[in-house]
């Protein structure tokens, strides 16, 4: 089994999939602060109820993404994690 395939395994099964996505990345236009906040607030509600949200957070460690919210975290508190 290739990497690919083990990523695509645990993507099938994220809690993230479907319209509720979008909630996960910023908006092409510019966001309030507020906005930014509960947009956040809900993605990371999402994640609370997800299966594989650890191997989401290891995944967005390890390529270093850089946007978003992954494994219940922010793009700042992923970058956190990885200067500890």
């Amino acid at each position: 089994m290739t990497v690919r395939n083990v990523e695509a395994e645990w993507q099938l099964k994220a809690a993230c999939r479907g319209p509720q996505a979008a909630v996960f990345f910023p908006p092409a236009a510019p966001e309030r602060r507020d906005e930014k906040r509960f947009r956040e607030r809900n993605a990371k509600a999402i994640c609370e109820t997800c299966s594989v949200r650890q191997d989401c957070l290891s995944y967005a460690l390890t390529i270093r993404e850089q946007h978003g919210i992954w494994g219940g975290l922010s793009e700042s508190e992923r970058r956190e994690l990885l200067t500890v």
